[in-house]
């Protein structure tokens, strides 16, 4: 296989430290991102050879868009984009422009990202989102950081609501990069799990693996806008709220408005 370029989102811990080795070790390049510089450090010596870092929060819609600036600075082609980044639980869910981190983080960064990053994506690409099981309709209100939520809530909203701009993203580009939403596996062994469940969890690999197969595999290059549901193992529906046309609409413009308000009109509740 060609070696790809291929940058995965919060690879310092868990299923994305884990999934860049693999990808690593295959002989593609990996580009690095985490909030931590130590943490990236430490990643690149363990997988080694020339691995590029870059620090950005992206619970901030700023350092997302100066963090494209310097993918594309470096870089005219990405192959693969794995939005993995995500969180489940934090001690201070308002970010200071007044929306929840939570959705930030889960929903509207990998957007923003995606966006910025498509003109050096080619057709034959792929963008690989890191949805879940859980999963809930969207409150608008929640989305846009007007009515809180609690942890459990905004992470179900703000995974169908990035299942959703999916699945919009890939009916706006028939040609490609192909834009897939996965469900990498329920309870698997990461900081995420243990913080907000309690338990060890599963083997990491399991959705690892699963995301190799997704950036590489040809069996995924026809699967633009379909769930992949790893519990199950099969393509499968999302939950109903991304299918129904006029909530999943209301939902890619309110995400839409909040990345881009100069071109978008504001969501409303």
């Amino acid at each position: 296989m060609t070696p790809r370029t291929i940058l995965v989102t919060g690879s310092t811990d868990g299923i994305g430290a884990l999934t860049a080795r693999l990808l690593a070790a295959r002989g593609h390049t990996v580009l690095l991102h985490g909030r931590n510089p130590h943490k990236l450090a430490t990643v690149a010596e363990q997988i080694g050879g020339d691995v590029e870092r870059y620090v950005a929060d992206v619970s901030r819609l700023d350092a997302v868009d100066a963090f494209a600036a310097q993918l594309i600075e470096r870089h005219d082609r990405l192959d693969v984009l794995i939005n993995n980044a995500g969180v489940f639980k934090t001690a201070h869910p308002r970010a200071p422009s007044g929306l929840d981190v939570r959705f930030v983080v889960n929903t509207l960064a990998p957007y923003a990202l995606t966006r910025r990053l498509l003109p050096i994506i080619p057709e034959s690409g792929r963008v690989v989102n890191l949805s879940s099981a859980a999963q809930a309709p969207v409150d608008l209100d929640a989305l846009a950081g007007r009515a809180p939520v609690d942890d459990m809530a905004a992470y179900a909203q703000s995974k169908l609501a990035l299942t959703i701009w999916s699945r919009a993203l890939a009916a706006e580009l028939p040609a490609g990069p192909a834009v897939i939403p996965v469900n990498p596996g329920s309870l698997l062994a990461s900081k995420m799990v243990r913080e907000g469940f309690g338990v060890a969890g599963k083997d990491l690999r399991i959705g690892a693996e699963l995301l190799c197969r997704v950036a590489l595999d040809g069996d995924f290059a026809w699967a633009s806008g379909r769930y992949f549901d790893n519990d199950a193992g099969e393509f499968a529906d999302p939950h109903p709220a991304a299918l129904d046309p006029e909530r999943a609409a209301a939902v890619t413009r309110a995400i839409a408005a909040l990345v881009d308000p100069t071109t978008s009109t504001p969501p409303e509740s």
